[in-house]
């Protein structure tokens, strides 16, 4: 077997299969080209999803005549000229590779003008042969026409997909780098239908028309720094996430990038608020000097290597957390602000009139209980201890309601109908409750401060030998969180007490509910990274359960509780608590006004 110096044209067509797997990549580097020369306004034109014809014409710096040619040669490139500059890259393209890999595979046509040049200047190529520059017209900037790509390649085309679904990863590609750019306009064309026009515009009206007034109206901004590390831009409320993956777009630096970190530390940073079936949708932009980063890891740049990748994806998970750890009142929606404002004079609400109640509604939510209160001994009935049976909304005074308004009434023992600012707020009672719950069970275990009830009388419980053979070394573990257990048996135990906050929760079922979770992944890994999905299970069966009748009172101490509560948009399981309907949308209902 002899060793022999590949042909030019033949190491372009290889890296083509790198940097140019389909029509999309190939666009991809062309934009970029575009906006590293700093083009305010890009048009692109499609035929056959890109398979057939990729122009694109921008009103950039230009290309000088006697860099046409080097243009479309490999290693050629005016980002870079030394391993200093490559480690401080900031521009978006820099290894000289597409124009040549494009070229290879394709009918490429190239047409430029610098703004102090008498006319513009084209050269042409056709699978890696280079014709002399000749004269063109055309105003300042450069055109690039692709024709036939993969045309001398046709096992490579046969891997393209539908002309549909070719088109689709085209205007994906315009659509992120539009997202990056709004001080630069856009334009798509396929098949000679104009398919998407942008102008210049602020980033936040880009992210509106790009993304879709619905993900505009449920996003939370971001805005932290630490350091010289930044984050900016927007995050779906988890009331809001679906199924979709597609609304993730993440920029470091400008360039749009997939990364397994990043979207690592933005799924943490959900996962105590979103359903696990639920995705969130974002739009962020982090900016870091550029030696903390390496884009050069793979030719078609969407990899990248953080310097400091523990730092990136701590800041990054712990300023998305912040924000949606926010209370009540911080997590409304700028609609719901806005309406709360314009509302206010028309509702005006006096403070709140009521008389503290009997139970110790301060102490842990411990007003709720398994069984109506007239039936447990020894704790006197709201209503006949002298507490207002219902004012929940007092004439007098001219105080405001806070975010969550006063208890109205509840429905079919299941939700608690409110009133506030802006209108009619709905709770659901025991997905409330449930959040609450867990968060005080999570300081208090961080706090090494988990209060147990006793039990009066302990409570037998039979247990699988298995289980108990696993729990037996860990007792004392299982007591840092309110449970102490008894071994009576080789196949029983005795439950001695419970957490304080889950006192009035079945104790057996709760019992159950831990060795269940201890047989499956042992004590240790339960009280290290499955804590809070414990914690989580425990509150369930610790929150208020529906068809629990609440007083009045009883249900204004939930919604405070729910204020002052990190999360309490969503209960542990990821679904909403509660929902505001506004005014307006009231008086739509019912056609007021018109």
């Amino acid at each position: 077997m002899t060793i022999r110096v590949l042909p030019d044209v033949l190491i372009s067509q290889i890296a083509a299969g790198e940097v140019v797997e389909r029509p999309a990549a190939a666009l991809k580097e062309i934009l970029e080209n575009s906006l590293d020369a700093g083009a305010t306004e890009i048009q692109v034109e499609l035929e056959q999803g890109g398979v057939k014809r990729i122009r694109v014409s921008d009103n950039g710096a230009g290309i000088p005549r006697e860099e046409l040619a080097l243009a479309l040669t490999r290693h050629a490139t005016s980002k870079i000229a030394s391993l200093a500059d490559l480690e401080q890259v900031a521009s978006l393209g820099f290894r000289g590779e597409a124009l040549a890999s494009i070229a290879a595979i394709a009918r490429v046509h190239l047409a430029s003008r610098r703004a102090d040049a008498e006319h513009a200047w084209a050269v042409a190529v056709e699978g890696g042969r280079l014709d002399a520059p000749t004269p063109a017209a055309r105003a300042a900037g450069t055109t690039i026409d692709i024709q036939d790509l993969f045309f001398n390649t046709p096992a490579r085309r046969k891997f393209l997909k539908t002309e549909g679904t070719e088109y689709a990863h085209c205007a994906e590609t315009v659509r992120r780098l539009a997202l990056a750019n709004p001080d630069t306009a856009f334009s798509l064309t396929h098949n000679s239908r104009v398919q998407l026009r942008l102008n210049v515009e602020s980033a936040a009206a880009r992210v509106r028309q790009v993304m879709g007034e619905a993900f505009e109206r449920n996003t939370i901004a971001v805005d932290a720094a630490a350091g010289v590390l930044r984050v900016s831009g927007w995050v779906i409320r988890p009331s809001a996430a679906t199924g979709s993956r597609d609304n993730q777009h993440v920029f470091v630096n400008g360039r749009y990038v997939r990364d397994k970190l990043i979207v690592h530390a933005l799924k943490e940073a959900y996962r105590d608020v979103l359903h696990h079936q639920l995705n969130p949708a974002y739009c962020l932009f982090i900016s870091l000097p550029p030696d903390g980063v390496d884009v050069n890891v793979h030719p078609a740049k969407t990899e990248i290597r953080f310097r400091d990748s523990r730092g990136v994806h701590q800041f990054l998970f712990h300023a998305v957390e912040r924000l949606l750890s926010t209370p009540v009142e911080a997590g409304m929606t700028d609609a719901a602000l806005s309406s709360a404002a314009s509302e206010s004079p028309r509702l005006a609400y006096g403070a709140p009139q009521q008389t503290l109640m009997p139970l110790q509604v301060s102490a842990a939510m411990a007003f709720y209980a398994p069984q109506d209160q007239a039936a447990r001994p020894g704790v006197p009935d709201s209503a006949a201890a002298g507490a207002p049976a219902a004012q929940p909304l007092p004439q007098g005074g001219t105080g405001d309601a806070p975010p969550l308004g006063y208890a109205l009434a509840q429905l079919h023992g299941v939700y608690v109908l409110a009133q506030n600012a802006q209108g009619l707020v709905l709770v659901d009672m025991h997905a409330a409750h449930e959040r609450v719950v867990y968060e005080k069970l999570k300081s208090a275990l961080d706090a090494r401060a988990v209060p147990a009830q006793a039990l009066l009388i302990p409570v037998a419980l039979r247990v699988d030998a298995r289980d108990l053979a696993e729990i037996a070394p860990h007792l004392d573990k299982l007591g840092e969180i309110g449970f102490e257990l008894t071994i009576t048996s080789p196949t029983s135990v005795a439950v001695r007490s419970v957490p304080w906050l889950l006192k009035n929760a079945d104790p057996v079922e709760l019992t159950r509910a831990v060795l269940h979770e201890v047989a499956e992944f042992g004590v240790a890994r339960l009280l290290a990274e499955r804590r809070n999905a414990l914690l989580a299970t425990l509150a369930c069966h610790g929150a208020v359960r529906a068809n629990r009748h609440l007083t009045i009172p009883e249900m204004n101490a939930l919604l405070r509780e729910m204020e002052a509560t990190e999360r309490a948009g969503q209960c542990n399981h990821g679904r909403p608590t509660w929902f505001q309907i506004s005014i307006k949308e009231l008086d739509a209902m019912f056609m007021r006004g018109r």
